[in-house]
């Protein structure tokens, strides 16, 4: 008579054992969905980085089919001037 209450308490046991793995132990729904949320920042983070690499590539590529983009940089960011051209400085 005592053996099907003790098999069922041990049942019992079982499924609250089960059931603490599923909601706070390891593999838990709370960590997969904090695992998954993980996941879609870095694949957004990847094609930021991707696009970033797109532009960088074209910039390189027209570098160095043309003269042009060397030019206007050589003239915005380090100030310089071509052989034979004068320079004027408006002040404000």
């Amino acid at each position: 008579m005592r053996s099907p209450n003790w098999l069922f308490l041990v049942l019992i046991l079982m499924l609250a054992g089960l059931q603490y793995r599923l909601w706070v132990g390891n593999g838990s729904l709370a960590q997969v969905a904090s695992l998954n949320q993980q996941i879609a920042d870095q694949h957004a983070e990847n094609e930021a980085l991707l696009e970033r690499n797109r532009v960088m590539d074209a910039e390189v590529l027209e570098l160095k089919k043309g003269m042009e983009t060397v030019e206007e940089r050589a003239r915005h960011e380090l100030g310089m001037v071509k052989e034979g051209e004068t320079l004027y400085q408006l002040a404000q």
